[in-house]
């Protein structure tokens, strides 16, 4: 499970050759989701609200390396670190 961001303790990952909609996932705590990439709704899980707000600025910042990496992912590569939430 490729790590491609963390901040504030949330920490982004995305899987190799996942299937469905385009997605990543965050962790915080004991606490996880997934996040649609072009939607930025939550597909599976929750978080706190602070965390889950946190997630969601830095996706929509970050999207479209997002979905490079969802790209990449798929053919088993490697994906890009992302910029963390300042």
């Amino acid at each position: 499970m490729p790590i491609v961001s963390a901040f504030f303790g949330i920490i982004i990952t995305m899987y190799w050759r996942e299937h469905g909609r385009p997605h990543f996932h965050a962790k915080y705590g004991e606490h996880g989701a997934t996040f649609d990439i072009e939607t930025l709704d939550i597909l599976t899980g929750n978080l706190p609200r602070r965390a889950r707000l946190m997630v969601l600025e830095w996706a929509f910042e970050h999207r479209e390396e997002l979905m490079q990496n969802w790209r990449l992912c798929q053919e088993y590569s490697i994906p890009n670190p992302i910029t963390p939430l300042e």
